[in-house]
């Protein structure tokens, strides 16, 4: 169900992207700007892995430094019939962990040393089965799509808005109103979207890595300890990588953790208390 939503909410924000640029700047101004966008794009994709653990200050461990985490990601591989990642660590006390890698090839996944003093052992592969799920979905050139088209959406928009003013295209008061709407309000519903997408497949991830370990409540329990960790020990990372992770790593500077209905909308990671809900659910057969 959530990769059908994924999908859906991809065809949106194509939708409205085409739409944008047929209203405003016709095909030319719309293929301009998705090829902007592409080209951007194309090299964060192949260089996001490498940006997001430099930026994590993740730093590789061997098999004899942490024997027991090389295993645990091992014999998860395995059983998802994956090559092994590169198995990082991030010296921090909050309790975290990511993947990332454009394909199961180019994987690498990192955990803090929080994470590895706070979980048990099941818990601890419930998460990382967690991160190895993202990596086989292939979550990554999901999100690379979805931050393509709200980019090139943005770019559009804005480009509109000034082409108007400047009376290359229907210098009239109308096209302006039109173009000023589009540059406020299509980047917000873009990034309204591109959050959504982030937050179905949390919860792809969640149900994948439950399955593969046969234990949703080891998960759930980790996803317990985990979120009052990250709300409670503060953790300096990029705000760019932070969808990336488990659990959102700037909670602990704010309220990110405590949104309302319309905070939720820009969230990148679902309420907790639901990603537990339905890992329960899950563990006791209930649909």
């Amino acid at each position: 169900m959530n990769n059908v939503k994924t999908a859906v909410l991809l065809g949106f924000l194509g939708a409205l992207f085409v739409g944008v640029g047929y209203l405003l700047n016709g095909p030319q101004g719309g293929l301009l700007a998705l090829g902007f966008a592409f080209v951007f794009n194309f090299g964060i994709y192949f260089f996001s892995d490498r940006i997001a653990l430099r930026s994590a200050k993740a730093k590789p461990v061997t098999v004899s430094e942490y024997p027991n985490l090389h295993s645990i990601v091992s014999s998860l591989a395995q059983r998802e019939q994956m090559p092994m990642p590169a198995v990082y660590i991030i010296d921090s006390a909050q309790p975290n962990a990511f993947a990332t890698g454009r394909s199961p090839k180019k994987a690498a996944v990192a955990v803090t040393t929080g994470i590895l003093d706070l979980l048990d052992y099941r818990e601890l592969e419930g998460v990382l089965a967690h991160e190895l799920a993202h990596v086989k979905n292939r979550d990554v050139l999901i999100a690379t799509i979805a931050a393509t088209l709200a980019a090139a959406l943005a770019f559009l928009a804005r480009m509109a808005f000034w082409s108007s003013l400047g009376g290359r295209r229907n210098s009239n008061a109308i096209v302006g109103i039109i173009g000023l709407v589009a540059m406020i309000f299509a980047p917000i519903a873009a990034a309204v979207i591109q959050m959504a997408i982030s937050r179905s497949r949390e919860f792809e991830a969640d149900h994948d890595g439950a399955t593969v370990t046969g234990s949703p409540l080891a998960l759930a329990s980790a996803l317990r300890k985990i979120s009052v960790g990250t709300e409670r020990v503060p953790m300096n990372v990029n705000p760019a990588i932070s969808q990336l992770f488990i659990s959102d790593p700037l909670k602990a500077f704010g309220s990110r953790g405590r949104q309302g209905r319309m905070g939720k909308m820009f969230s990148t990671h679902p309420p907790m208390e639901d990603r537990v809900e339905r890992l329960e659910k899950m563990a006791y057969g209930i649909s």
